[in-house]
């Protein structure tokens, strides 16, 4: 059963028109640390704001070009919001099985031009081609120590 396999969340990613002005929201309201790095990724040209709130990563996702995924998806919808959550699993394999089993297809990562199980740089990662209540569903597989050296991916 695919419940068992889920471990936790591993994080919430929020798309934004600016990843700077969402951070100052946070430190405003919930005291997240005002001086928290935003990353720019430029294989997948994003730029990400990472930080723990309650025991989950958040993720506050800005597209660096106007036809970049999380710019595209505030397009379509009028609004930022709630991207994705992807899901810590034991066995990626296992997940991604029972969700086909029961009628979902894969997407492909946008940065990796992959579908299905590949490695990313915290684990192995997959996504649904499917959402929940217009939220994408992505599965991760976190590496082990061992794994980690292994893959060494650089910045998706």
């Amino acid at each position: 059963m695919l419940s068992e396999n889920v471990k936790s969340v591993k994080h919430m990613a929020f798309a934004v028109r600016d990843a700077r002005a969402a951070l100052a929201t946070y430190a405003k309201f919930l005291g997240v640390s005002p001086d928290t790095e935003i990353i720019e990724y430029a294989k997948s040209r994003n730029r990400v704001a990472l930080f723990d709130l309650g025991g989950i990563e958040y993720q506050l996702c800005e597209s660096m070009d106007p036809d970049g995924r999380f710019a595209v998806w505030i397009r379509e919808r009028g609004h930022e919001g709630l991207h994705h959550i992807c899901y810590a699993v034991d066995e990626i394999d296992a997940a991604l099985e029972h969700a086909q089993a029961n009628g979902a297809s894969l997407r492909m990562c946008k940065a990796c031009q992959k579908a299905g199980s590949h490695p990313h740089p915290e684990g192995f990662v997959a996504f649904l081609d499917n959402d929940a209540g217009g939220i994408e569903i992505e599965f991760m597989q976190v590496y082990t120590p061992e794994e980690l050296e292994k893959y060494q991916v650089q910045g998706v």
